[in-house]
């Protein structure tokens, strides 16, 4: 008779384990984004408490005799691991996001030692951002052979208790990576990037690694979206953590953890040259803009990033052009091609461009008056730095 996997549970970090006599464990679930909130929310969900949440996680990793985990361990590993090999699962609950509750999920099997993500999502919004999200991390990791973004490995929903409906992904785990906001350095009064260790220390990016960091984001971006078909990533955001950050040995690597959507900005129209080029134009102008917005230390006031992230931002979009095969649509590669195009707008047409991209904001969006009142100066940094390119 094989031995079932010893399965504990914890709150933020290892060292906080919790069990069904943890007086949390009958606290109500929060609803709202928060670092770290031991304490019951007074708004949240009365109908799913912390131990409905563990006992979720335990139910999908235990489906099929832990058939699914096991998939996953052999994916990574490459070689085939039975269930039976697995010997200890820890369920480490890391935040409250605005749609999932993500768990760290780690795994002893035999003689080493293996990390995993369960998006969890409770609300009926989370749930159906949790179906989209996974079917498009299977169809971008298809189309992209390389380690853009976390590989995925099984869905489910789960009734709870109370007749809801919990949903669910596991997906790859990226060791070494931090969640990384804006945030005022006392030592200087200045906002620069922190990461967020907390294993070792929060620390501060130096200006180069932040440019260096805003470059590789708007190049993966880039490099997944369809210039043919405008499909593209969206809607991400620092202030959610989307993007997460490996500093070793002063070295920087970004990874993007979410994809909410993969749509087609223009959906039934022919695509010729100039249709193409001038939807690559709003994707590029876009990107420059959302790139500079974060909330401070993630749930903070809206904040508006310095103009090296707009250096950063050229930098990785053209790189990501540049990997791009080329397109019978155009006449030359997509990156020279684009560059024309651009040369061929004033400053005046690419600001009427951008204030059409400010004004689709909800009129309710928070970012909304933030945007407007840097837009023009923005721009100017944009158009300066294209000079340079």
């Amino acid at each position: 008779m094989p031995t079932r996997p010893e399965i504990s549970y914890f709150l933020y970090h290892s060292e906080n384990p919790v069990s069904c006599r943890s007086k949390i464990w009958t606290s109500p679930l929060p609803l709202h984004p928060s670092r770290s909130n031991l304490k019951p929310d007074a708004k949240a969900d009365t109908l799913t408490s912390y131990g409905d949440y563990f006992q979720i996680a335990r139910k999908f990793l235990r489906k099929d005799r832990f058939e699914l985990l096991a998939f996953a361990i052999s994916q990574q590993i490459l070689r085939k691991i039975n269930p039976e090999e697995i010997r200890r699962i820890s369920i480490c609950l890391e935040k409250h996001g605005a749609f999932y509750h993500p768990a760290r999920i780690e795994v002893i099997v035999n003689d080493f030692g293996l990390t995993f993500v369960l998006n969890l999502a409770i609300s009926q919004a989370g749930r159906n951002c949790i179906e989209k999200e996974y079917h498009a991390l299977e169809k971008l990791n298809h189309i992209f052979q390389k380690p853009l973004l976390p590989k995925v490995y099984g869905r489910a929903e789960i009734r709870l208790k109370s007749n809801q409906k919990a949903g669910m992904f596991l997906g790859e785990w990226f060791d070494g990576y931090h969640e990384f906001h804006i945030s005022r350095d006392p030592a200087d009064d200045t906002h620069k990037i922190r990461v967020w260790d907390p294993e070792n220390q929060d620390f501060y990016l130096s200006p180069e690694q932040s440019m260096e960091v805003y470059r590789q984001a708007s190049r993966i971006l880039s490099c997944c979206y369809n210039v043919e078909t405008t499909e593209q990533i969206f809607s991400w955001h620092h202030a959610s953590g989307d993007f997460i950050v490996k500093v070793e040995d002063h070295s920087i690597d970004v990874k993007l953890i979410t994809v909410r959507s993969y749509d087609a900005a223009l959906e039934d129209m022919d695509k010729d040259t100039k249709v193409i080029l001038n939807a690559l134009l709003v994707f590029f102008l876009n990107l420059t803009i959302r790139m500079r917005l974060d909330r401070i230390d993630g749930v903070g006031e809206i904040v508006w990033s310095d103009d090296l992230t707009v250096s950063g931002s050229i930098k990785g979009f053209f790189e990501g052009l540049a990997q791009k095969p080329p397109t019978d649509l155009l006449p030359g590669p997509i990156d020279t091609c684009f560059k024309y195009y651009l040369e061929s707008y004033s400053y005046s047409e690419l600001l009427d461009i951008s204030q059409a991209i400010a004004n689709a904001y909800h009129l309710r969006a928070p970012e909304r008056p933030l945007v407007k009142r840097c837009l023009e100066a923005h721009l100017e940094t944009v158009c300066r730095n294209l000079k340079d390119l």
